[in-house]
């Protein structure tokens, strides 16, 4: 018996007739009685004896009956199971993201997600880019945001966003009164620099080198917080990327534009061999809007 039939079957065990199963399903009656007779037929035993236009289960339908509820509820559990991951109940999605979209970015996405998802289970954490990759591959994790690149043959990125430098310096300082700032203004400052052998630092780097302005620094840093921190103390200004910029601004720390910086992308990072769930998709597409709100602020 397909799952058709046995629909059939338990509507008019249920309903002690032909009318009554039709009704149940919102079907024919002659569509009913050209099923049953099929099932008999089909199975070689008699399952209704017809009197006086009702149907008197016999003794094997009773026995089928009893099957025929234990496969009715399992199926109606499996629909119910279906039905739930629309909430992203026994779901799970694990994501990785760079210190600087885990400011703002990445938590805003999560939240809302959480929201979307009731009853899903989200696993955040940071990662440097370069750490990222092992967990990807070994589908340890189900998506990354790198504010860097990854090459991989087995990761797959989509850039989602862009991110670019800005300058932080301490509430009061004379950038506060400007649009933006250009690298004529910051050569002109003490600078909290990033090491170059940071992804950050050797971006920043690279666009000195650009100006032909070798960057001249007393205090160096390796994260863009701690560059934030200190300039916040007063130890200087820094070039940071504007998402660590934004995510510190407070009274004691203001950020401007660098006139004519550069930008970079925003990558989500998936690994290639493993399809994206609603899930994931959801967060991603919750991602590319955070950042569109970004650029209108």
């Amino acid at each position: 018996m397909n799952l058709r039939q046995i629909e059939v079957f338990r509507a008019v065990m249920l309903a002690g007739s032909v009318t009554g199963a039709a009704r149940l399903l919102h079907v024919s009656q002659p569509g009913i009685s050209r099923m049953l007779s099929h099932i008999e037929l089909q199975l070689g035993v008699r399952l209704f004896e017809r009197s006086k236009g009702k149907l008197q289960p016999t003794p094997e339908a009773q026995a089928l009956h009893g099957e025929v509820e234990q496969v009715y509820h399992g199926v109606k559990r499996i629909d119910e199971f279906a039905q739930s991951l629309k909430s992203g109940a026994r779901l799970t999605l694990r994501v990785l993201a760079s210190p600087s979209t885990a400011l703002e970015v990445v938590p805003r996405a999560v939240s809302e997600l959480a929201g979307q998802f009731p009853a899903a289970r989200i696993y955040m954490e940071t990662l440097l880019v370069r750490e990222m990759v092992s967990q990807l591959a070994h589908n340890e994790a189900d998506i990354a945001i790198a504010s860097l690149p990854i090459e991989h043959s087995l990761l797959v990125s989509q850039a989602v966003g862009r991110w670019s430098l800005a300058c932080v310096f301490p509430a009061g300082h004379p950038f506060s009164g400007r649009r933006s700032v250009s690298v004529r203004d910051i050569m002109k400052e003490r600078l909290i620099a990033f090491s170059p052998d940071t992804p950050q630092g050797g971006l920043i780097l690279d666009w000195w080198r650009e100006h032909n302005q070798p960057p001249l620094s007393q205090i160096e840093v390796r994260s863009g917080q701690v560059a934030c921190s200190l300039a916040a103390c007063g130890a200087g200004i820094a070039i940071v990327d504007d998402l660590t910029a934004r995510a510190w601004r407070s009274e004691e720390l203001q950020f401007r534009p660098i006139s004519r910086g550069p930008s970079f992308d925003v990558f989500a990072v998936r690994n290639a061999n493993v399809p994206a769930s609603a899930l994931a998709k959801a967060f991603v597409e919750k991602i590319v809007a955070g950042f569109r709100a970004l650029r209108r602020e």
